[in-house]
């Protein structure tokens, strides 16, 4: 039977373990030396922290295919790069202007504005550098795939561009629709990214990866929706950044329209799907199936 728990917290130790070995000044040298003070900004950015989901997403959508942990956990530290590098970008004075990140103080109040930006660039460049050594697959076809695939994830079609209309959502009026086209992009892109590139790994044939990216939207609709009700609900120590921002800044989401009650339904209706596009998988997705649930049930 399969362990959340446990699948989550190993996945957690070995992207700590693997983002600490390639963060290393003698690991991101190039034709210079890396910047000692960028390294450490960047490893104060994405090490000591965070619940390591989409590199886990990674794992569970590879793990139906039978490729083993280690294969898939290069793909899963670029995508963590990445997601560390938004949350570097997004706390910074011009963005969401927040102090504190997963308990401590956040890169730009640690160092200064100027060193976050430049160390959260480090992490995007580097992510894709990860993708593309031959070490993260042999095949350089399937390295282009999630290179590609991670591009349009994060890119302005993806997370930025999701960023982008939340920012122009707190002076203009949303729809539901847009709403949902928003948060689809800033959230659900690099989570749907994730999810496929677990099933690119391990050869999905088009159904597959059809199926497997109808549950990543709706696993990412999920997500964005339990962290909308945790903005609300939960307090700053739990979830250790400041809450209730998202009123504050005027920020479009569905609990501002519906309610928690309201949001609370939708989040279960849309766990619901998610757990309805894996069931051609069987067994071998009941890792993702307990994500799903997990993102509906969680705390912080």
């Amino acid at each position: 039977m399969y362990d959340f728990s446990a699948d989550s917290a190993d996945c957690a130790r070995s992207v700590e373990a693997g983002l600490s070995d390639y963060l290393s000044g003698a690991r991101l040298s190039g034709p210079g030396p890396a910047s000692d003070r960028v390294v450490e900004a960047m490893r104060h950015g994405s090490l000591e922290g965070g619940k390591r989901l989409r590199p886990l997403l990674v794992r569970q959508a590879a793990a139906i295919f039978s490729v083993p942990r280690d294969l898939s956990l290069p793909a899963g530290l670029a995508v963590e790069m990445v997601h560390c590098y938004s949350l570097v970008h997004d706390d910074l004075p011009a963005m969401d202007d927040d102090d504190m990140r997963r308990g401590r103080p956040t890169v730009h109040k640690a160092f200064d504005d100027a060193t976050a930006i430049l160390a959260g660039d480090a992490l995007l460049t580097h992510a894709f550098a990860m993708l593309a050594d031959p070490s993260t697959h042999a095949d350089a076809e399937v390295r282009i795939r999630l290179v590609a695939e991670l591009a349009a994830g994060s890119g302005a079609g993806g997370m930025v561009g999701g960023q982008m209309r939340d920012i122009e959502g707190e002076t203009s009026g949303f729809s539901e629709g847009d709403i949902a086209v928003m948060q689809a992009m800033k959230t659900g892109a690099l989570i749907r990214a994730a999810v496929r590139m677990g099933a690119i790994l391990g050869g999905a044939e088009p159904r597959a990866l059809s199926a497997l990216t109808a549950y990543a939207e709706a696993a990412g609709r999920a997500f964005q929706l339990a962290d909308d009700i945790l903005d609300v609900t939960a307090t700053a120590e739990a979830m250790g950044k400041a809450t209730g921002k998202d009123a504050a800044l005027g920020k479009q989401t569905v609990v501002a329209r519906l309610g928690v009650d309201g949001a609370r339904k939708m989040l279960d209706a849309t766990v619901n799907e998610a757990l309805l596009a894996l069931r051609t998988f069987g067994p071998k997705a009941d890792g993702l199936r307990a994500t799903a649930r997990y993102f509906a049930a969680r705390e912080k």
